[in-house]
């Protein structure tokens, strides 16, 4: 496949409880010809020892490229890098208010203001609840620069047996968004 045709795709996992949909996404896409690149934030490490048995080095695996977040020279940190965009899964509120300002500190938001300015597609699973008014106005702001905010809520009418059922399919309804079909939607009316 010529290099120019190559779908690449950044996956951003941070901090926020959730890591389970970051990982998913990198599992979901290992084998359909999609380069991944992957950044996860310091306090990602936190929550994936809290929320799964797998190590950081089991989560960069699943993965075709990873960064260290505190990599600001990465590929992914430049505009001529080019990739489809970035799925940010789980977003913390913090990383979700470095992209909103552009004052980003971190690979992980740098990559995302990146994708922004680029205009191309930027997914935030912001994992917060209850939102105040300031996160109410970040997620505005982020929409109306061309963000998507997909906060992780479960689909019931899919009647999921398992907690697994309910992550396959929100992560695959983020991957519709770049019309990537990865076969775990279970579609209304199908």
């Amino acid at each position: 496949m010529d290099r120019q045709d190559k779908v690449r795709l950044i996956i951003g996992i941070s901090g926020a409880s959730g890591i389970v949909y970051g990982i998913r996404a990198l599992q979901l896409l290992r084998n359909t010809g999609v380069e991944t690149h992957l950044v996860m934030s310091k306090t990602a490490a936190v929550a994936l020892a809290h929320e799964s048995t797998l190590k950081v080095s089991d989560v960069k695996a699943f993965a075709d490229i990873s960064y260290s977040n505190d990599d600001l020279a990465a590929p992914i940190s430049s505009g001529s890098f080019r990739t489809a965009g970035m799925i940010i899964a789980p977003c913390s509120v913090r990383s979700m208010s470095e992209i909103s300002t552009g004052v980003t500190s971190t690979l992980l938001t740098r990559a995302a203001d990146v994708v922004l300015k680029e205009r191309r597609k930027l997914v935030l699973l912001v994992r917060e609840t209850p939102l105040h008014t300031g996160h109410l106005r970040t997620m505005t702001s982020l929409s109306e620069l061309g963000a998507i905010i997909a906060p992780p809520v479960p689909a019931f009418y899919t009647r999921p047996d398992s907690i697994d059922d309910l992550v396959d399919h929100t992560v695959g309804r983020v991957l519709d968004l770049f019309n990537l079909d990865v076969g775990v939607v279970k579609r209304w009316g199908e």
